[in-house]
């Protein structure tokens, strides 16, 4: 039963491989074709290629727009040629088949210029119009919007009557509007390509309608105008938008980088300077993590920033425990002089750092789950941003059912309230200083993971977020998580707002002011904390 089952696919195999054979045979003369002439006449072999429908002339097409198209000056013929060494290994475009190699003097290279590369595109996107793939399909339709080629019309409308996916028809109609403004089709053909495009709604269509409203053509002004106006409209909402995204993205940086200094400067009354280099030292404990799983488990490297988190909280709390024990347990009710002490271990740690790892920028890697984007309209959000927003709510959840809900948070809030008080029903203050001086300082540790992701690393990371940790914690309240959260949102998204009218620098000296003006008239912040010693 075999043998005949094998017997009967045999002619069927023998008359597809000729019917292969002799398609390639219609092709060839078409892609040697390419070799010849001016670059008008490559432009119109182009058209002719595309013309077939063939897939089988995507990897010429492919290979032309790279450079990596040749003649051979044996036979002419077209191949695909591949520099390795001193010699360049070629294929043959149509059937992929590996042929003899040759030296690039036996060779001639098929030039293109730009406008040959749009013609490319918009002939492979004819080609791929009518793939399996959903994702080929949507590609090809971006790339002949994007070329606006008239010639594409009829490709696209035999492919739009095919489409079952909405979302790709959708595309290609957008992309059959951009094609009918770049044609000499009638004017109500391309109102109609107006109203397509107005309610795509982006800077693509944007720009598309402000060339026809800046044409001869009059009797599109009116239309053109109105199409403008609608998505001018629809991008000062997108805009909204997006600062406001960035904004929180911001805010959530702010809330890990602050919320740790909100529980030593509540509790201690300390002017913590080194408390951006906790942070620093928990980016470079992700850096060494990260650094040994490439070299003794890299298959598991996406898991580094599981170890990476509890080791940067350990590293830097100890360290937050050393300064405490060492330093400030000296210094109680001497801010400036402890101001002064923590800079000088601040200079000291980034000192460190550099004759450790030197002062150049390490690579920190993103997992695979924090890499790339989605969109949502056209609002583009990655998901390292979305992550980070994602820890930091979650940080401060843990931290306020701590402070909530677990004795040693008690006597965190009955030390920040008062301390005097506190000291005489029995509660050790100079353990609650070091560890509550060492959550902080742990805290920051594992804010410094998530802003190695985003962030470079390097000593002087931990600066750029010490100015602003101060501000968000003097401006939510002392001590206080609910005005930190509020706080660092508040003025994450107030930046976002102000940057594009003033600038990043002048947006912070703005916001600086605010805060400036609004403690004059607010002294404890949003939230001030209530408690015999500070109503004293």
């Amino acid at each position: 039963m075999l043998l005949a089952l094998l017997l009967a696919l045999l002619p069927l195999a023998l008359l597809s491989s000729a019917a292969g054979a002799q398609d390639n045979a219609s092709l060839r003369p078409l892609v040697d074709a390419l070799g010849k002439g001016s670059f008008s006449d490559t432009e119109k072999q182009i058209a002719a290629l595309a013309a077939t429908g063939d897939a089988a002339v995507v990897p010429a097409l492919e290979a032309l727009t790279n450079g990596d198209l040749y003649v051979r000056k044996s036979d002419k013929r077209v191949v695909i040629g591949k520099r390795a060494g001193g010699s360049l290994a070629l294929t043959d475009p149509l059937t992929g088949e590996a042929l003899e190699s040759a030296p690039s003097s036996a060779l001639d290279k098929i030039r293109v210029n730009n406008r040959l590369r749009r013609t490319i595109r918009a002939a492979l996107g004819g080609l791929t119009l009518r793939a399996a793939d959903t994702t080929t399909r949507r590609q090809a339709a971006e790339a002949i919007f994007k070329a606006q080629d008239a010639e594409g019309i009829e490709a696209l409308d035999a492919a739009i009557a095919a489409e079952t996916d909405p979302r790709v028809a959708k595309l290609m109609r957008e992309a059959r509007a951009a094609a009918v403004l770049a044609s000499d089709l009638p004017t109500d053909e391309k109102i109609a390509a107006i109203d397509t495009l107005a309610e795509r709604g982006d800077r693509d269509a944007l720009s598309m309608i402000t060339a026809v409203q800046n044409s001869d053509a009059s009797e599109l002004h009116e239309a053109a105008g109105a199409a403008l106006a609608r998505i001018q409209k629809l991008q000062a909402a997108w805009d909204t938008a997006r600062n406001v995204w960035f904004g929180l993205s911001l805010g959530s940086v702010l809330l890990l980088a602050a919320i740790g200094l909100a529980i030593t400067f509540g509790v201690m009354g300390v002017i913590n300077m080194a408390h951006g280099e906790m942070v620093m030292l928990g980016a470079y404990t992700t850096f060494m993590v990260q650094n040994l799983f490439r070299t003794h488990a890299p298959d598991l490297f996406d898991y580094s920033l599981l170890v990476a988190l509890p080791a940067a909280f350990l590293v830097a709390g100890l360290v937050g425990i050393g300064i405490e024990r060492g330093i400030i347990r000296f210094l109680h009710n001497r801010p400036l002089e402890t101001l002064l002490a923590t800079w000088g271990v601040s200079l000291i740690l980034q000192q460190a750092v550099r004759s450790i790892f030197g002062p150049t920028n390490q690579e920190v890697g993103n997992p695979a789950f924090m890499s790339g984007a989605f969109e949502i309209g056209q609002l583009t959000i990655t998901y390292n941003r979305l992550w980070i927003l994602v820890f930091a709510l979650t940080v401060f959840a843990a931290l306020l059912i701590a402070m909530k809900f677990t004795r040693f948070g008690l006597n965190v809030r009955a030390v920040t309230q008062n301390r005097r008080m506190a000291a005489s029903m029995g509660i050790r203050t100079p353990l609650v200083d070091a560890l509550t001086f060492g959550l902080g300082s742990g805290i920051a540790g594992i804010a410094g993971v998530a802003l190695s992701q985003i962030d470079n690393v390097s000593p002087n990371l931990g600066q750029s977020y010490i100015i602003d940790s101060f501000m968000v914690v003097v401006f939510g309240g002392v001590g206080n998580l609910w005005g930190t959260l509020v706080a660092a949102m508040s003025l994450g998204v107030a930046n976002k707002f102000l940057e594009p009218f003033a600038g990043a620098v002048l947006a912070k000296i703005l916001v600086l002011v605010f805060i400036i003006l609004f403690i004059q008239k607010r002294p404890r912040g949003l939230f001030a904390l209530k408690g015999r010693a500070v109503e004293a």
